[in-house]
């Protein structure tokens, strides 16, 4: 069975921040690609209060193999207190596209 392509959901709090992610990941060999959307509205509960701030939403392509290695990197370099991380696998998709995501992150 070949290795499940994940989508992984991070927010960052600007756009230089979001960089030092993706080309730290992307380099690294964590991620296949990182695709960045600015200036989403983020609205949550912190500490007590609901807050809304402006961030940079990215867009990771890596595969389960890879995740752990991945988490941990955006952990050790992400300026958040608790950074947001979610991954979703990926249930369909261009093969030829899977496969390269998957030969990038290997």
């Amino acid at each position: 069975m070949s290795d499940t392509v994940l989508l992984c959901y991070c927010t960052c709090p600007d756009a230089s921040s979001a960089q030092v992610l993706a080309d730290a990941l992307v380099g690294e060999g964590l991620a296949a690609c990182v695709n960045h959307l600015p200036e989403i509205r983020s609205t949550y509960r912190w500490e007590g209060k609901v807050v809304t701030d402006s961030e940079v939403l990215l867009l990771i392509k890596t595969t389960e193999s890879r995740f752990a290695a991945l988490k941990e990197r955006v952990l050790a370099l992400h300026p958040y207190e608790l950074p947001e991380l979610i991954a979703v696998p990926v249930a369909r998709g261009h093969a030829a596209y899977l496969d390269w995501v998957r030969a990038s992150v290997n």
